[in-house]
């Protein structure tokens, strides 16, 4: 056996006592204010001395590229062109009036409404609409995180400095600090659920269900270092309901989750998810499907609705998209989540990426990549918009109650609403949306046409 030397034990005994005050202020400071939903307000004044800081930077950067003669790049931040709400139709008109003094009411083709969808093309080409939702967005300030911002070079030592010590905080204090955090949220999730599943049904399983879901996520919340702030909490989903919100990133559910009760859906995945999934549907009755299963849109409507009918149940909680969209717009909603005919509680969610981008790029980043590049961001903070319950209207089909429902998300969020289907992330424009543009086209001078003829 080998002794040790008086220095080595000195050393061992240092680093020793460093682990254990590491975890008492860990567990005083954040695990146990995290279990009772309350906060000393540390993470509001880390997030003003923050603004501060990039404030400072900002300004050194603007002042550096002026003293240097260099172009300071600044982000489009309503996109390359203008564009006017305008119908085809009204378009047309104004394309023939300007061009050959026709009206529109004149039956035939004319050669200069070719003009209208080359023009839409190019805008298309210069503006796409839909691409630039699945990139992060370019900050007009610096935050001292060097993938969010192509100003940077080297403008002074002080900057450069002010800098590498952001990188040191971010990965040798934050990094493992917010390792240890959500290892502990996600260690006692899965032992809490379990212990949970094994308890008669009854209240005292669904008040304990609740809580142990409620503690770990609002640990797992503070591995982030996330400052939510919800609104019109009178307003939280309901039993019996189905709660929809835009989706940003794969954390969208533990900032919903931390603040109120739902059944996940989703799914059934292998490996450390599959175990947290499993232990999870032993304390609650979430909603799981096999792979097999998912493509079967009838399958998932009628296990929906048979969650939802029972009213002892909690809240489903989905997102419509079905894809991760950088939270600048809301983007098509699908509608078979508005075909079960429950209550809908719309919920809008919106990131500050001056902190953090939370958005997920799902065909660049894999999901380990992404977790990293969160927990070396310097916080995550959003806010929660609960919005009144909708229900679908008598005159309505799911696609019109769906639009209705993303048009009030995107106006609480202040997000634009775009049209555009979520999966155009990674496949083409369906051939049934060109048709649709081919026949109002051909209904708007055939209809004209027939018009003229019966008058």
């Amino acid at each position: 056996m080998f002794l040790l030397l008086p220095f080595d034990s000195l050393v061992v005994n240092l680093l020793g006592i460093s682990i254990t005050v590491l975890f008492t202020l860990l567990l005083v400071f954040i695990i146990v204010p995290a279990i009772f939903g309350v906060s000393f307000g540390i993470r509001k004044v880390y997030m003003k001395t923050l603004l501060k800081i990039f404030q400072w930077a900002t300004l050194r950067i603007e002042r550096g590229a002026k003293e240097k003669n260099h172009p300071l790049y600044k982000p489009y931040v309503n996109g390359i062109i203008a564009k006017d709400p305008t119908s085809l139709e009204e378009e047309i008109k104004e394309i023939r009036r300007s061009g050959s003094g026709k009206a529109l009411e004149t039956p035939e083709f004319e050669l200069s409404d070719i003009f209208y969808f080359c023009r839409k093309g190019i805008e298309t080409i210069m503006d796409d609409e839909v691409t630039k939702r699945f990139s992060a967005e370019e900050l007009e300030s610096w935050n001292l995180l060097s993938r969010t911002n192509y100003n940077f070079q080297y403008i002074s030592l002080r900057l450069t400095v002010l800098w590498g010590l952001g990188v040191l905080i971010r990965y040798c204090f934050l990094l493992p600090l917010r390792i240890a955090l959500a290892f502990t949220g996600i260690s006692l999730l899965v032992t809490g659920t379990t212990v949970v599943g094994y308890l008669p049904n009854g209240r005292c399983k669904e008040f304990l269900s609740k809580h142990v879901h409620l503690m770990c996520y609002r640990i797992c919340v503070r591995a982030l270092t996330a400052i939510i702030t919800y609104h019109d909490r009178e307003n939280r989903p309901r039993n019996g309901g189905i709660c929809v919100a835009n989706h940003t990133s794969p954390i969208d559910v533990i900032i919903l989750a931390s603040d109120g009760y739902y059944a996940m859906v989703g799914q059934i995945h292998g490996g450390l998810m599959g175990v947290i999934q499993r232990a999870m549907v032993k304390a609650c009755p979430h909603v799981w499907f096999e792979r097999s299963e998912v493509k079967d849109r009838h399958l998932v409507a009628r296990r929906l609705t048979e969650h939802v009918q029972d009213k002892s149940k909690l809240p489903i909680l989905i997102f419509p998209e079905g894809t991760c969209i950088n939270n600048t717009s809301v983007m098509m909603f699908k509608k078979g989540s508005f075909e079960i005919g429950a209550t809908v509680y719309p919920v809008a969610i919106k990131y500050d990426p001056q902190f953090g981008d939370a958005f997920w790029n799902s065909s660049k980043y894999g999901m380990v990549t992404y977790l990293l590049r969160m927990m070396t961001s310097w916080a995550i903070v959003c806010s929660v918009w609960y919005l009144p319950p909708m229900t679908r209207q008598p005159e309505e089909d799911a696609v019109q109650f769906a639009n209705r429902v993303k048009s009030a998300i995107a106006r609480q969020g202040g997000l634009v609403d775009l049209l555009w289907d979520g999966g155009l992330k990674r496949e083409k424009v369906k051939d049934t949306f060109k048709e649709e543009q081919q026949k109002l086209y051909s209904k708007m001078i055939v209809g004209n046409h027939e018009d003229r003829s019966r008058s």
